[in-house]
């Protein structure tokens, strides 16, 4: 039985596991410490026949999960470190296991689910939101990219639904989560205790199918036709100049919105995604977002936008540039360089191991450092949420 810590508890209850993240006041921001414990408790649970359903919440009233620590990032990031790569190495690997995991795995994505809890919640097999659940990828408001596998999922929404949120970092309830594909099952928070017991006892769609319920309305869908008008440009500024143009006044939000996150960060955001989608796996957007991750550490936008979000909180960041048209091609290149400390190298792993597969040899002689998707004979593909 994994032990877990003080800020991820465990427990196993009849047929399921439980991960609870548990740092209430911070929203159960994640820690590197965190990731390696979630970990952990997949690896034992996913060889432990007595459990045959993974399940994580988030302890508190407020939310699953705000994301990673950002404030040990910005800390990392003013002093050169490399603390903040490291943890992006392990958690970007546990985002791709939770997305192969063969056992069912229920994310109760109740509350406030935003980056690095979209990554633990989001790729899982059976996702869970209720009335009070704001996900979102707020990264742009901060100088920083979609990340997490953000993109593999938001560049998979319907139409250009998942760029305008990649860009304006804008949060959805139930509705507008199930369809851009961040969320499966709508389910009252009223009904969540009596899911929880009853995925104890029975399997897990049974368990889920028990509870849902149809989701009070979002709004994306009537805003497709203007999205989906402004947001296939191949800029930033023709993206804000037809949101301004379109005659909407959700367009004019949206604009104006845009025209308050980081510069640079947008026009990374955006090539991000249009590459996410030309990628076949999950692995491949992952590797490709540990680039752009690293290179926004070098960035003077990423310090100054949780300086201004998080720390001062005086939310008036100064960006460097100020302007879209002075962000240039050239720099925003650069945030698909190899990083100084290598690739992440999932993809390249997943090969190797289905490779050693197909040569015969065992699933316990497959290579594995740190967290990450093992090979397993119930591997399961993330699904394709085009």
């Amino acid at each position: 039985m994994p032990t877990g810590t003080a800020d991820v508890l465990l427990r196993t209850e009849g047929r399921a596991g439980f991960l609870t993240l548990n740092r209430p006041r911070a929203i159960n921001a994640l820690t590197h410490p965190m990731v390696l414990a979630l970990d952990a408790a997949l690896t034992a649970w996913e060889h432990d026949p007595a459990v045959t359903t993974v399940v994580i919440e988030g302890a508190g009233e407020r939310g699953l999960c705000a994301g990673g620590d950002i404030r040990a990032i910005h800390d990392d990031a003013r002093a050169g470190g490399s603390a903040s790569a490291a943890f992006w190495r392990d958690e970007y690997r546990l985002n791709a296991r939770i997305a192969r995991y063969p056992k069912p795995y229920v994310a109760l994505m109740d509350g406030i689910v935003m980056g690095g809890g979209v990554g633990v919640s989001a790729h899982g097999s059976v996702r869970v939101v209720t009335e009070r659940s704001r996900v979102a990828m707020p990264e742009t408001g901060i100088g920083f990219v979609p990340d997490v596998g953000g993109t593999y999922l938001l560049g998979r929404a319907p139409g250009e639904l998942g760029t305008h949120l990649a860009l304006t970092g804008g949060h959805v309830g139930a509705a507008d989560a199930i369809l851009t594909g961040l969320a499966d099952h709508f389910v009252p928070s009223a009904e969540l205790p009596g899911l929880v017991r009853d995925l104890t006892r029975l399997p897990a769609e049974e368990a889920v199918a028990r509870h849902t319920a149809t989701a009070p309305p979002g709004v994306l869908a009537e805003q497709r036709e203007w999205i989906d008008a402004c947001y296939p440009a191949e800029t930033v500024e023709t993206v804000v100049e037809r949101l301004f143009d379109a005659g909407v006044p959700a367009a004019k939000e949206a604009a104006t919105t845009l025209l308050a996150k980081s510069p640079t960060a947008l026009k990374a955001t955006l090539a991000t995604l249009r590459r996410s989608r030309a990628l076949a796996t999950l692995e491949e957007v992952l590797d490709l977002e540990f680039r752009v991750s690293c290179a926004a550490l070098t960035t003077p936008d990423l310090v100054e936008g949780i300086r201004a979000q998080v720390v001062d909180k005086d939310r008036n960041p100064r960006w460097t540039p100020a302007t879209l048209p002075e962000v240039t091609d050239e720099s925003v290149a650069r945030s698909f360089a190899v990083p100084a400390d290598g690739d992440l190298g999932l993809a390249a792993a997943r090969r190797d191991g289905a490779n050693r597969r197909a040569a015969g040899q065992g699933i316990g002689q497959a290579a594995h450092d740190g967290p990450g998707p093992r090979p397993t004979a119930g591997d399961r593909e993330p699904r394709d949420r085009a």
